[in-house]
């Protein structure tokens, strides 16, 4: 009995030695993405003097965060908000609408066999290996011949399009909707239309939150799409306002104190993302757990 015990041990220590380093490295990552984050709150609370002559990842002599949150929000008449608005609507709108659209094309490449579908599909990773930087002036030139360059729709007609959407959403909707149901409610008289609103979209939930997260992020963060589009500052997101805020203050002039207003910016910048998170997950954690249940 002890020496079974005794190779049982053994069998078992080098699973524990590879899980102890799992752990360890997956530590390591989070505290590499979280270091961003722990600095950008902790330079949000300084002033201009103490942003550059104290500790990063520490406070300073001043807390100032409340004086950078009211330099925020009424720098150049309160611009910041206007910025705050067109980001929200900019993000939204796109999420939204490529979401519903990867979601459509994606449910027809796994559940429909039609000529071409597989060169489609097969363009359609191609076009996800492509950067968006190359696309960037053919964009600018087509939109700018319709008269739509520095317009809201500049930013968010391109947003529409996901190919990496549409990829999550085929390999999500070949295995969350079984072919047996869709082909059940065909026989019960249902037209395609009412299958998809009324069917596959219950059972694509947790990848639908995936590619509008996905989206909503993209969209947020996105900087050269916009700083190319756009020309008034009025329709600027946040990416580009504070971008040009931060190209005042490394310009001088008497404009230096915008760097702590720039930093703290950034900062509120990132709530509603974390918010987004935080709120959707549980969309997520629910599609997992009736994945479960139904396995």
């Amino acid at each position: 009995m002890t020496a079974v015990t005794a190779r049982t041990r053994a069998r078992r220590a080098p699973t524990v030695r590879r899980s102890n380093l799992l752990t360890i490295v997956l530590w390591l990552c989070a505290l590499y993405f979280a270091l961003p984050l722990i600095w950008l709150m902790t330079a949000s609370t300084k002033d201009n003097t103490d942003l550059f002559s104290t500790f990063g990842f520490w406070f300073g002599h001043h807390f100032a965060f409340g004086e950078n949150l009211v330099n925020v929000f009424t720098v150049r008449d309160g611009i910041f908000l206007r910025w705050a608005i067109n980001t929200v609507v900019y993000a939204l709108v796109s999420a939204v609408g490529a979401s519903f659209l990867a979601t459509m094309a994606g449910y027809a490449f796994a559940k429909y066999r039609f000529r071409g579908s597989r060169l489609l599909f097969s363009i359609l990773l191609g076009a996800i290996m492509i950067p968006l930087t190359a696309l960037a002036l053919p964009t600018y030139l087509m939109f700018n011949s319709f008269g739509l360059t520095n317009t809201p729709w500049a930013v968010i007609v391109p947003s529409l399009v996901s190919p990496f959407g549409v990829y999550l959403m085929r390999v999500y909707a070949s295995d969350a909707v079984d072919d047996s149901m869709v082909e059940a409610a065909r026989m019960d008289g249902a037209s395609e239309a009412r299958i998809f609103f009324q069917v596959a979209l219950r059972l694509l939930g947790p990848g639908i939150v995936t590619v509008f997260l996905f989206t909503l992020v993209g969209t947020w963060n996105n900087y050269f799409l916009p700083l190319i589009m756009l020309n008034s500052s009025d329709l600027y997101p946040l990416t580009v306002g504070l971008a040009q805020e931060q190209a005042a203050s490394a310009g001088g002039g008497g404009s230096q104190a915008l760097f702590s207003t720039v930093i703290t910016g950034s900062f509120v910048s990132v709530i509603p993302l974390i918010v987004a998170f935080l709120f959707l997950q549980r969309f997520w954690q629910s599609g997992l757990a009736s994945g479960s249940v139904k396995a």
